[in-house]
């Protein structure tokens, strides 16, 4: 647990402190002594009596209390250290530098568990083992280097790996971003991401906290943890960006199912961070670039007015804003003829607006001023001014700081030339700006930011079914597929509209049940998987006689073990699906059904429960949602059924958390309906 004698304690020992400055024990010290530290600080080491100009404690049983202790020695001395400093010297905070611990061998996971035992004894704080630190406005609590600028109100960064965290960190500086507090994990041993972000969301300040947040993620071990507290923090106005690395996979998961191949822990994770509202980043350049968005003021709109000196660049970044969603509108009208007016001849206002590599302060002042106040259908501003090196630009950049202080709609300064301006950059920067020195990673990101919808909505009333036929259903099975009668049951008891089914074994009962359904039927194998494949579907089956030749047929095709006779029915074939993924829950999928879900793989997923307006966002994200639409004179499919549909899957599977994988695959869709044709279920009672 987080607590003050971590964030700001009153004195701190450093364990294995050292002259010298290429060991962690000397650097972080040297940090600390940098950083102005004002509470008192020891060092403890065997064999010197001062270190840096402190006094060493040759005997650690010698040091005064010291409430918090960053030891950066050998993993075998850390439990004994541990708890004597618990012990004797009231220590409720530590930060293990040290590596040799679970991520080398058993017995280092076994030295690990003593630590963490120890400090959970006296209700203590420990980050680590195995990180750079921790460092925060009260104290430069790392090993590393470079220590960036610390302001109440620049990024709290929490990193699941220490180097990761560094090159974050360089990454971010020269661009101007500051620091509110940065946490290096390691091993998270008592406390990982999840925890601290857990503490940020708790102890949040409406008036003194920072309202944005960096995540760099190697392993997501408490899914639940961290939805609810990202989501939490930016419902209170904050903004998330995450790295979530490592998800990869070397070969194609054997999966029984549609939606078992579908599922992975990417798909999941991609799933949480959209419930959640966090933007997804893919690397270091862009979650640093997302966070410089974030320090800016929040676009309202898609519209992007590119104002720049140099067509290339403009032309790129309309190109990555275009792609991604976002508009660059055309500007026209008498405003624009005004402003036009106002540039040198040769001058472009259509959007991007061209004042010429010849352009001046007082010309990129009035593009500015038009955008900001003439061009109502605009809603941001991303001016590109670099330089070809023959002369400095102070004043354009000191102008583009005083309009960014008084403008209505968000300027994004994207200032290329950083070798031959960089003093210029530098002091623009000083001035607390931030720069995008790649147009295209700075289109990219934004749209990323725009299209990340808000954090989902608590689920306060779920779709009604019968969850005690759920469970009693559940309850009286094994392990494996369902029967068809079972998964019938199921559909039912989840309020499932389904088409009307027998299940049959021998020819004279296929023709009796085809005729009580209404010829005509649609007749499937019972047993193998993929029934396509195999010859085990046969449609508009007419007659008794078809009917007939059609059961003696496919009951010779392997594994079955009966026919499925259905009434054909007409619609649009689409697909739902659940899976449960490991800690996370249930995901559920949707997108059109038949052969176009292996061949089109165009699904939408959401982790359950799914609410109704998380459900038909899933539907109109498909790449195929102009088919379900209705087009070119083709019915289209209810959304409203559709979605609700997909709740009562959701449901279903809250119900029963037993549910493996879940196929309803096809459904046929129409303005009228949805119903359920083909559905597998598969247990799992781990």
């Amino acid at each position: 647990m987080i607590n003050r004698q971590l964030l700001n304690p009153n004195s701190i020992v450093v364990v294995g402190g050292s002259n010298n400055l290429q060991k962690p024990g000397g650097k972080v010290l040297k940090n600390i002594l940098d950083g102005s530290f004002q509470g008192d600080l020891y060092v403890a080491n065997p064999k010197e009596k001062e270190v840096q100009g402190i006094k060493s404690y040759q005997d650690p049983r010698d040091l005064p209390e010291a409430e918090l202790a960053i030891l950066a020695i050998a993993a075998k001395y850390c439990p004994d250290t541990v708890r004597m400093l618990t012990q004797e010297k009231n220590t409720r905070a530590f930060i293990i530098l040290s590596a040799g611990f679970s991520e080398e061998s058993e017995e280092g996971a076994r030295l690990e568990q003593q630590v963490v035992e120890l400090v959970n004894q006296v209700d203590g704080a420990l980050i680590g083992p195995n990180c750079i630190g921790l460092l925060n406005q009260n104290y430069n609590g790392v090993f590393t280097t470079p220590i960036p600028k610390l302001d109440p109100r620049g990024v709290d960064f929490i990193s699941g790996s220490g180097a990761t965290a560094v090159f974050i960190m360089e990454s971010g500086i020269p661009k101007g971003l500051t620091f509110s507090s940065v946490y290096s994990v390691g091993n998270s041993a008592q406390m990982g991401v999840e925890e601290i972000l857990k503490h940020m969301d708790e102890q949040f300040d409406p008036q003194t906290s920072s309202r944005v947040k960096l995540l760099y993620i190697e392993s997501i071990d408490k899914p639940q943890m961290l939805l609810q507290h990202a989501a939490s923090l930016i419902r209170k106005g904050c903004r998330i960006a995450a790295v979530k690395a490592g998800g990869s996979e070397a070969g194609s998961r054997a999966a029984s199912s549609h939606t078992g191949a579908l599922s992975s822990s990417e798909a999941a994770v991609d799933a949480l961070f959209r419930k959640a509202g966090i933007v997804r980043a893919q690397g270091r350049e862009e979650l640093t670039t997302l966070a410089s968005i974030f320090m800016h003021p929040s676009l309202q709109g898609e519209n992007i007015a590119i104002i720049t000196h140099a067509g290339g660049p403009a032309v790129m970044l309309t190109d990555a804003l275009s792609n991604n969603g976002m508009q660059v509108p055309p500007i026209e009208g008498e405003a624009s003829r005004e402003l036009l007016e106002e540039l040198f001849p040769g001058s472009s206002v259509a959007n991007p607006i061209d004042f010429l590599a010849t352009g001046t302060a007082e010309q990129l002042g009035k593009i500015i001023d038009y955008c900001d106040q003439r061009f109502d259908h605009i809603d941001g501003m991303a001016v590109i001014f670099g330089s070809p090196g023959l002369f400095p630009v102070y004043g354009v950049y000191d102008l583009l700081d005083e309009k960014m202080k008084h403008s209505q709609k968000p300027i994004y300064p994207i200032l290329p030339s950083v070798v031959n301006v960089k003093e210029e950059i530098d002091h623009f920067i000083s001035k607390g700006r931030i720069n995008f020195p790649d147009e295209v990673l700075f289109g990219n990101a934004l749209s990323k930011v725009y299209n990340t919808p808000a954090p989902a909505d608590a689920i306060s009333d779920m779709p009604p079914i019968d969850t005690q036929q759920i469970r009693s259903l559940i309850e009286a099975t094994s392990n494996g597929y369902l029967a068809p009668q079972k998964v019938q049951q199921l559909l039912d008891a989840a309020g499932v509209n389904r088409a009307g089914e027998a299940v049959v074994d021998n020819p004279e009962e296929a023709v009796r049940e085809a005729e009580r359904l209404g010829l005509p039927v649609v007749m499937k194998v019972v047993g193998p998987v993929h029934k396509s494949d195999v010859g085990g579907v046969a449609l508009h089956v007419n007659d008794a006689e078809k009917v007939r030749s059609e059961f003696n047929r496919m009951i010779k095709i392997k594994d079955t073990t009966g026919i499925l006779i259905q009434p054909m029915l007409k619609g649009t074939e689409i697909f739902i699906g659940a899976n449960r993924e490991n800690k996370f829950g249930h995901m559920v999928f949707c997108g059109l059904g038949g052969i176009f879900i292996e061949v089109l793989k165009d699904v939408s997923s959401a982790l359950a429960p799914v609410s109704e307006k998380e459900a038909l966002e899933m539907i109109r994200s498909l790449r195929s949602y102009g088919i379900i639409q209705g087009t070119r004179g083709q019915e289209g499919v209810d959304e409203k059924a559709f979605a609700l549909t997909i709740m009562r899957i959701s449901a279903l599977v809250h119900a029963a958390p037993e549910i493996a994988e879940m196929d309803l695959n096809p459904l046929l869709g129409n303005p009228r309906e949805v119903v359920a044709v083909d559905a597998r279920v598969r247990i799992d009672k781990q």
